[in-house]
């Protein structure tokens, strides 16, 4: 009979550290090697082959692996699918199978199609990341094993060579057969949890599409994004050079052993009539502007110092592959709160902007290694070098990046959804949506660079911070305050907003009472097209495209201020699993980034045919060739789905050799 599904654990050595370099480099190690291999055939008892010590993979098995017709399952099924693909191109190369086209990076992995994740449906569910927290949360029967932290650290990396040991640099099974017999049986453990977990969620399937987006992620982790390795290694040259260079100054200035110590530089301010509660950034700044000669210069040398943009270029060169490129910077439903992607490794999430008029200049001094030019040019070395991180990320030659972005999608989304049609006459007529609030909160006309141009700053301020139920710690937490709005101007600026975006702030207390009802009459409640679901100790909002958001255990509880407040258990600010509490506006936010985010999904799909190489929350980075145009990648971005056939979107986007901010 056929196989159906495999579901799969590995144990693994390689020298290359995971945690650093992701799984990709890991697994492409000359070192690296699978150890043990446990399986289970259609759901049957699991089988541990130990192939550190001489055992071999049946060949059903093996051929199994790149059947694209039989499910492959694992708790975090990245990493099994990587490793196999290059263990298999190593030792079993007439099997290995890739796919897609031969100029694509992609293809020189196993298929994603054939591979579903635990880990991705326990997210979904609105479950931890981790195998160990899931069985816990879910009570499984068979737990995880304590003793394998222990057990992967003695076996699957390098140790260090001491006397004792006998100056070996690996621990093998020979050396601890105990040990290695308990790793087998942790090995076979972790299989047996990952079937549980799978049972315990069979009520709760992940839809199809959502499966569909995964091996898509799965796709552009594969490909990668190269990297223009000159820049990174010039950069992090430049910046232990530029380093050196402002703690001498300080030094000068301060005569201190040591400026970059707070305590230090703490006294030292002191004795010059300063006395600091904190160094941090917010705190030099305002010094900076209460001071003057040496005491200001020290300060603004300690801004460039604490600018230092090294740890990213850093990121780079650990992550950086055989093949010149990046790979697995993306995990999918990292947050699960939304279905949000959470960046891994260098964290294209979170890169600094750029604003250098001459960008391209810059760039090339750091790549052709002159220091002294770009010293002479730049005054502040650190802030030039990190503001050209983005540009280390290139495409291929003979190719380019288009990079595409939806313009202010979360105001859309919400707009639509609260149906505040001032707002979507805006984005319809192409307008500016920060001038046009402000126009609406203060009843005068604002243009951004003409009649009451001032006002638009208000405006952006309101919208970053109010959208979704903030008040004045939101405007003073988005810095409202550094941008010259006075205390006084706060609690008046935030019921302007809400005066003027009633149909929103309507929104938000109808979501609350749908939650409310649904959690307490244990039923199913809508507002507009978006329902609330419970369902076996568990709240559903189900969105617009039929994908759910998964809230654990719901319940109503008293809030610090004494009225009723939704709770619900997951992992929380302590990065722990905990009880969280929420309300509508915070559950409007959820439902906007989810929406935002399908149809970002809805555009990667439409797009799938292209090599994406990279995504930022509203925007795809696209690798092609030099005759592609960006209208038409944008115009792909700009449909609609039959989901939502009237949000009013719109994809922007240009060309570019490197990865930039336009």
């Amino acid at each position: 009979m056929k196989i159906q599904e495999l579901s799969i654990d590995l144990e693994t050595y390689s020298d290359v550290d995971i945690s650093k370099c992701g799984v990709y480099k890991y697994a492409e190690s000359d070192n690296f090697e699978i150890l043990l291999f446990g399986v289970s055939v259609d759901g049957g008892d699991v089988t541990v082959y130990d192939l550190a010590c001489g055992d071999t993979i049946p060949e059903e098995i093996l051929d199994a692996l790149t059947d694209d017709t039989i499910t492959k399952w694992a708790f975090n099924a990245s990493f099994e699918r990587i490793c196999i693909s290059n263990w298999l191109k190593n030792h079993y190369p007439d099997k290995f199978k890739g796919y897609g086209i031969p100029e694509d990076p992609a293809s020189k992995y196993l298929d994603p199609a054939s591979w579903k994740c635990t880990m991705i449906w326990s997210a979904y569910m609105g479950l931890p990341l981790s195998l160990e927290s899931v069985g816990a949360v879910l009570k499984l029967q068979d737990q995880k094993m304590k003793e394998g932290k222990d057990l992967i650290r003695y076996f699957c990396s390098p140790c260090k060579a001491t006397k004792v040991n006998g100056g070996r640099t690996r621990n093998l099974p020979e050396h601890a057969p105990d040990k290695w017999e308990t790793f087998k049986a942790y090995n076979k453990r972790d299989v047996d949890v990952e079937m549980a977990i799978k049972q315990k969620l069979s009520r709760f399937p992940v839809p199809d599409f959502v499966w569909d987006e995964y091996h898509l992620d799965q796709e552009i982790n594969d490909r990668g994004i190269m990297l223009d390795m000159a820049v990174v290694e010039n950069a992090i040259a430049f910046d232990e050079k530029s380093k050196a260079s402002l703690m001498l100054a300080m030094q000068n200035i301060t005569n201190l052993d040591n400026p970059n110590s707070v305590a230090q530089m703490k006294q030292w301010l002191s004795e010059n009539g300063i006395e600091a509660e904190s160094l941090g950034k917010k705190d030099v700044a305002a010094m900076i502007k209460n001071t003057n000669d040496d005491v200001a210069d020290a300060l603004k040398l300690r801004l460039q110092l604490a600018k230092s943009s090294v740890k990213k270029y850093q990121a780079m060169q650990n992550a950086v592959c055989n093949d010149g490129r990046a790979h697995g910077m993306f995990q999918f439903y990292g947050a699960n709160r939304s279905g949000r992607w959470a960046g891994r490794l260098i964290q294209l999430q979170n890169l600094p902007q750029n604003h250098l008029p001459d960008l391209a200049d810059a760039r090339e001094l750091v790549r052709t290694g002159d220091y002294d030019m770009l010293q002479l040019l730049y005054d502040d070395i650190p802030d030039t070098l990190s503001q050209l991180i983005r540009t280390a990320f290139i495409a291929k030659p003979g190719y380019k990046f288009i990079v595409s972005d939806y313009s202010a999608i979360e105001a859309r989304v919400l707009s639509h959804l609260a149906g505040e049609t001032w707002r979507s006459e805006v984005f319809a007529k192409g307008e500016d949506i920060y001038c046009a609030s402000a126009s609406q909160m203060f009843g005068v006309p604002v243009e951004k660079h003409g009649v009451n141009s001032h006002l638009r700053q208000k405006g952006k301020i309101a919208e970053l911070a109010l959208g979704y139920g903030g008040s004045v710690g939101a405007l003073k937490s988005m810095e409202a305050l550094e941008m010259g709005l006075t205390e006084e101007e706060l609690q008046p600026l935030v019921d302007s907003w809400r005066n003027a975006n009633p149909n929103i702030t309507s929104f938000w207390w109808a979501v609350d009472a749908a939650v409310k009802e649904a959690v307490t009459m244990r039923t199913t409640t809508e507002v507009g097209n978006i329902r609330f679901i419970y369902k076996s100790a568990m709240l559903f909002i189900e969105l617009l495209s039929g994908r759910r958001l998964a809230y654990v255990k719901p319940k109503l509880g008293e809030n610090q201020f004494g009225g009723t407040s939704v709770t619900y258990e997951g992992v929380g600010s302590t990065k722990k699993w905990e009880r969280i509490e929420s309300y509508g506006p915070k559950f409007v936010e959820n439902i906007v980034q989810a929406v935002s985010r399908d149809l970002l999904c809805f555009a990667m799909r439409n797009l799938s045919h292209c090599f994406i190489c990279g995504h930022v929350h509203d925007e795809l980075i696209i690798e092609c060739r030099e005759d592609a145009s960006v209208e038409s990648i944008s115009s792909v971005m700009g449909r609609t789905p039959d989901w939502m056939p009237n949000i009013l979107i719109r994809g922007d986007g240009y060309d570019t050799k490197f990865y930039k901010k336009d």
